[in-house]
């Protein structure tokens, strides 16, 4: 079979498997498999490949059409301009996480500014803005040590590794001194939706899935106990779960906060939160 032939049949059985974006996972799985970049396989469509060569692509396939994320299976995923390590030690990230990031991005810091990733998973939100604001200090922490091994690792890829402090805790336990900002995406998912999730979704790490028996008490716990650790008019920036955008901007004018807004993802979902105090 040449590779335009392998190509094709892998989209069809994907197609079948009901997987998203068919073409686009043959294209990622049989280039990562092959050592190439997907620009690189329309240069060969007409190759033939030999079995030690669809040997292992077949197993990738296998495992792609049984609902193993993409992500997991090429071992990278791509994240604000970077491509970080990516597997089941922590969430994949999501372009609605990317979209927060974004924001962020776009706001005007100290020069000096005192950043906190809360759940900080693989560690792309709190390496995005380190690499975005190379003078900030910033702080990242998770209660999974897998997952803060990933961040670590994910700070050495990218050569930044001694601009941030990681600590393993749950939430704000080990917060040092008062940020500018303080940002979470947390689990949001409640606990008798597992049901409901998509088939790559179970390969995630249900600590990072999963808020509680609503969904949000994670994201309430944090609202509650973040004012002593925000600078005056610092910053609380949340992502947060469908559904969830009402009840949570009640809860953070009840805690006090100011200037409490929400903003949308790109599917029109109300996605973030944003608060400040003090």
């Amino acid at each position: 079979m040449t590779v335009l032939e392998v190509l094709q049949s892998t989209t069809a059985y994907f197609q079948k498997r009901a997987i998203e974006s068919p073409r686009l996972n043959a294209e990622h799985l049989i280039a990562h498999s092959l050592g190439k970049n997907r620009i690189e396989l329309y240069l060969e469509f007409e190759r033939p490949l030999s079995e030690p060569e669809l040997a292992p692509l077949r197993e990738l396939v296998r495992r792609r059409g049984q609902g193993e994320p993409l992500q997991h299976l090429l071992g990278t995923v791509e994240f604000a301009d970077h491509v970080y390590l990516s597997d089941k030690r922590a969430l994949i990230p999501r372009p609605e996480t990317e979209q927060l990031v974004e924001y962020l991005c776009d706001l005007i810091w100290p020069e000096n500014a005192r950043i906190l990733d809360v759940g900080t998973g693989s560690g792309v939100i709190a390496l995005s803005l380190a690499a975005r604001f190379p003078r900030a200090e910033l702080q990242a922490v998770d209660l999974s040590a897998d997952a803060l091994m990933l961040a670590r690792e994910n700070a050495e890829r990218l050569g930044i590794s001694g601009r941030i402090c990681f600590s393993q805790c749950h939430l704000l336990e080990k917060a040092e001194g008062a940020f500018d900002l303080i940002v979470a995406n947390l689990p949001y998912v409640a606990a008798n939706e597992a049901g409901q999730l998509a088939p790559e979704l179970r390969h995630e790490p249900p600590v990072a899935l999963y808020g509680g028996a609503a969904g949000d008490e994670l994201i309430r716990e944090l609202i509650a106990t973040a004012p002593p650790h925000l600078r005056p008019g610092g910053l609380l920036a949340l992502e947060i779960g469908i559904n969830q955008e009402s009840s949570l901007l009640d809860f953070l004018g009840a805690k006090n906060y100011h200037d409490i807004s929400s903003k949308k993802d790109y599917a029109g979902a109300a996605r973030f939160l944003f608060a400040r105090y003090g």
